[in-house]
């Protein structure tokens, strides 16, 4: 059975099946923000999104990380290394990518067991 989370018109924000958790590519609400605020909030959202999922970021298997500029590489990481879980870090792919609002500079996609 497929579960889906947070349905719209044009995606889910998250989606379930099997054991495992797809969220969609997460941006920050407040673009306003640095590329650090813009990362913590991506991450909370995240937190949110597996928690509504049954799963916990300590359980996600693959983080792809999309950044507007790769001069916020710094600043994405700082905001990322404090989230982290010890000893539970991710696969990880990071990329420069022009994302879909000019404002937005990063984006992340997960992928965890739950």
């Amino acid at each position: 059975m497929v579960e889906r989370f947070e349905v719209g018109a044009r995606l889910s924000e998250a989606s379930a099946h099997g054991g495992m958790v797809f969220l969609a590519g997460q941006v920050a609400g407040d673009a306003s923000q640095d590329a650090f605020g813009q990362t913590q909030q991506v991450l909370q959202s995240i937190d949110r999104l597996l928690g509504l999922s049954g799963s916990h970021k300590s359980r996600i298997l693959m983080a792809q990380i999309f950044l507007a500029d790769l001069a916020d590489f710094d600043a994405m990481n700082k905001a990322w290394d404090a989230w982290v879980v010890a000893g539970q870090a991710p696969c990880r792919a990071t990329v420069q990518a022009k994302l879909a609002k000019p404002e937005w500079k990063v984006e992340i996609v997960v992928t965890a067991a739950r």
